[in-house]
């Protein structure tokens, strides 16, 4: 088993002290040595982050050692050949820092409002990692596919390519089968919901080694999950962050689709890590143990709590749990 890393999962923000904010994780990450810090895309509701690789890019100036990961940059709306040369600019201004999360979506106004068809979405995605991995490769590339196609065969070469190669450490997000699958063909490693219980996930994880196409990349985190994380000072104070977690729970459902409803009807305790140090320390143990996992990338801000008290629980994390692991 890979030693353990700990990565921070941020999110975004509709206005710029709301960024300024999130600016200050990233810097406090770096302080404490952590791996990486992990933004989603997502377009069209209040904390959306609609451009993570520019935000990740603003992350690279705040820091030194930190690997700028997305959980999912969403293939099917986006042209590849644009993924393709703004993950290599932002890999090329990191110096080799970029880890590249990849997601289909599946919430009906981002095809919508992109004017993709939501059938489509697997294939498209496919499509464009395909020409992405072409175009890192140095060599001409003429896109001729169904969805994404260059005018009468024109060829072209992606001139900046990523300092790591042949390209950076990919990892796909998937809560599903067929995303599970997905991933497992390419030998990429899928990056767990912070979602689905522990039991769901020894499933999701026997199912992707199942199906497993080739061994991973060793650079890669190989069992990468996500995880809102709180490590209290106290039981009463896991207790009250417990209770805050339970109302963000209660007030997501109330809007979330079948599939998002399906994954999160799990028992709270079972789809979060939160207790005292000792408390944690077993609970990621546990994770540990069932799956093997060796990155876990930890949503620390937990809303309706104090941020100092989260950022308290941070360094209890990765400097009081992490070395009893």
């Amino acid at each position: 088993m890979k030693p353990l890393s700990l990565g921070i999962a941020l999110s975004g923000a509709s206005h710029a002290e709301g960024w300024a904010r999130t600016l200050r994780w990233v810097e406090r990450a770096d302080a404490l040595g952590l791996h990486s810090a992990w933004l989603p895309e997502n377009h069209f509701n209040p904390q959306a982050t609609p451009a993570p690789l520019l935000a990740l890019a603003a992350f690279a100036a705040r820091s030194k050692t930190l690997r700028l990961a997305t959980t999912s940059v969403l293939l099917p709306v986006h042209h590849p050949l644009r993924i393709a040369a703004d993950v290599a600019t932002l890999d090329a201004i990191s110096n080799g820092r970029v880890l590249l999360g990849l997601g289909r979506g599946f919430r009906k106004p981002l095809f919508e409002g992109f004017g993709v068809e939501a059938s489509v979405k697997r294939d498209r995605f496919d499509e464009a990692l395909d020409a992405i991995l072409a175009a890192w490769s140095g060599e001409p590339v003429s896109l001729s596919g169904e969805h994404f196609a260059a005018l009468n065969g024109t060829h072209v070469s992606l001139e900046l390519r990523p300092v790591q190669r042949p390209h950076p450490p990919l990892v796909v997000a998937a809560f599903g089968p067929k995303g599970l699958r997905q991933a497992a063909v390419r030998g990429l490693p899928y990056l767990a919901s912070p979602l689905e219980t522990l039991d769901t996930l020894a499933e999701n994880y026997d199912s992707w080694r199942a199906q497993l196409g080739r061994e991973p990349r060793g650079d890669a985190p190989e069992v990468p999950v996500m995880r809102t994380t709180f490590v209290a000072e106290d039981e009463a104070q896991a207790n009250r962050v417990l209770a805050a977690l339970e109302a963000e729970s209660f007030h997501a459902a109330r809007g979330a689709t079948k599939a998002l409803a399906r994954a999160a009807s799990g028992r709270l305790e079972d789809r979060v890590l939160v207790g005292t140090v000792a408390q944690v320390a077993d609970q990621i143990g546990a994770y540990r143990e069932r799956l093997g996992m060796d990155l876990i990338a930890a949503r620390v801000a937990v809303p309706g709590v104090d941020e100092a008290a989260c950022e308290r629980s941070l360094e209890r994390l990765a400097t009081e749990v992490l070395p009893a692991l």
